[in-house]
């Protein structure tokens, strides 16, 4: 009943106002008091995804929508927002000044939003993502880190697949791809996440003094098959002249090579992250040489699995790029 007399006593005030003329008065009062209207969350989303690719296409092919219908979004939300985004060019997308700032303010938000939907409410459907990476990494890097990504978002599952070389494999039926390389997949949607540096590895000898880089040119070098030049490069970033051996062993992956040198079998080049991630759980090598960069880097290439799950499939690529970084 109360409530009837409130609308009630709006009406009669309303139409007081008309009779006496102050309803623009009225109106421009409200405007004033009135709270500015939020962008369009859909907006937002679209945004936030292409700020985070600097691509429009990539962003699309996340959200699951077209390209066109991605880039109306954003040039929605610009004119909402009086206000460029982005710097488009011929085949190059950048931010902004404003741009960026806003970007990280929206991709926090979204995030909290994610975070406060799940811990309020809770999350009854388990995601499972299938994830590809190439066999070093997956077994010496990804394998001892998941297990904490999984404790964290336990709505999450993760199928991992691996393969020797990424060339041979489709990226249908995946929903996130890991690949090394030097970026060189024009026709597919790349994004760099990490900066790799190379160490060589000896055997472990207890009480023994690491080798210098003339006894490691000294002994049987192990090769990796993708990665042969590496003890070229090597020996020419520390000034050391390379010489000939009759005993070297050729091997096509990192795992095999790091056995072969736990073994005592001779001595490789290898990517850092894996030769750390190896001593600490245990595997008898050691690193007997400064790091030096290279040009090979870990990147995330957009999948095509149709049922793949965008908000699971954001938070996995977010925490690879942090565990990466």
């Amino acid at each position: 009943m109360i409530g009837k007399d409130v609308t009630s006593q709006k009406v009669q005030t309303l139409m007081a106002l008309c009779k006496t003329n102050k309803i623009d008065k009225y109106q421009r009062k409200f405007s004033v008091l009135r709270m500015p209207q939020s962008p369009n969350p859909i907006w937002l989303r679209s945004f936030e995804c292409a700020a985070r690719h600097l691509s429009f296409t990539t962003a699309a092919a996340e959200l699951g929508i077209t390209q066109s219908a991605l880039s109306l979004h954003v040039r929605s939300l610009e004119a909402q927002l009086g206000c460029p985004l982005f710097y488009r060019a011929a085949r190059n997308l950048s931010l902004t000044e404003v741009g960026q700032a806003y970007a990280f303010s929206v991709r926090q938000a979204l995030r909290d939003i994610d975070l406060s939907t799940i811990s309020l409410f809770g999350s009854n459907q388990k995601h499972e993502l299938v994830v590809r990476a190439p066999i070093s990494t997956a077994t010496l890097f990804l394998v001892h880190r998941l297990p904490k990504f999984l404790r964290i978002h336990p709505d999450i599952s993760i199928k991992l697949v691996s393969n020797i070389w990424a060339e041979s494999a489709g990226r249908e039926n995946v929903d996130v791809e890991l690949r090394v390389g030097s970026g060189e997949w024009t026709d597919i949607p790349a994004r760099k996440i990490s900066t790799e540096r190379i160490v060589p590895i000896a055997p472990k000898v207890l009480g023994a003094e690491p080798p210098s880089p003339e006894y490691l040119g000294q002994q049987p070098l192990i090769h990796i098959l993708g990665f042969q030049q590496m003890w070229e490069r090597y020996f020419s970033a520390i000034g050391v002249q390379q010489t000939q051996h009759s005993s070297t062993f050729v091997v096509d992956t990192t795992i095999a090579a790091m056995d072969f040198v736990a073994a005592g079998g001779g001595n490789a080049i290898v990517v850092e992250r894996f030769a750390k991630t190896a001593i600490e759980t245990g595997r008898k090598i050691a690193i007997v040489g400064e790091p030096i960069p290279i040009e090979q880097s870990h990147y995330l290439i957009a999948g095509r699995n149709s049922k793949e799950d965008v908000v699971a499939k954001r938070r996995f690529e977010a925490w690879l790029e942090d565990i990466f970084g």
